[in-house]
């Protein structure tokens, strides 16, 4: 009989590149949420608001309420036409303050 001889392949082992994970950014700012607009949230958005504005005791810009009630600009209009309908805030300079 005759001796076969065996030989061994190397496995060739395939490698996937790696995946890049990326975080999508608008205009330096995070990806945009979805915003619920019902009278519940509106309302809660306007007790932001109105806290914020309480614990400062001046005027704020519509940005400088957002940051300091840690919500998006966006809400806090939403909070702020609450509070203009109600009459418990008022205007002037592009500042808002409670009335």
């Amino acid at each position: 009989m005759a001796e076969r001889k065996t030989t061994k392949k190397a496995a060739v082992k395939e490698t996937e590149p790696k995946k890049e994970t990326t975080t999508k950014r608008v205009c330096g700012r995070k990806a945009a949420s979805t915003l619920v607009l019902s009278a519940e949230n509106a309302g809660f958005k306007a007790g932001d608001v109105y806290q914020a504005l309480a614990a400062n005791g001046e005027a704020l810009t519509v940005k400088e309420i957002a940051k300091q009630a840690n919500i998006t600009e966006e809400e806090t209009l939403i909070g702020m036409g609450w509070l203009f309908k109600e009459g418990k805030i008022v205007s002037s300079d592009n500042k808002v303050t409670l009335a």
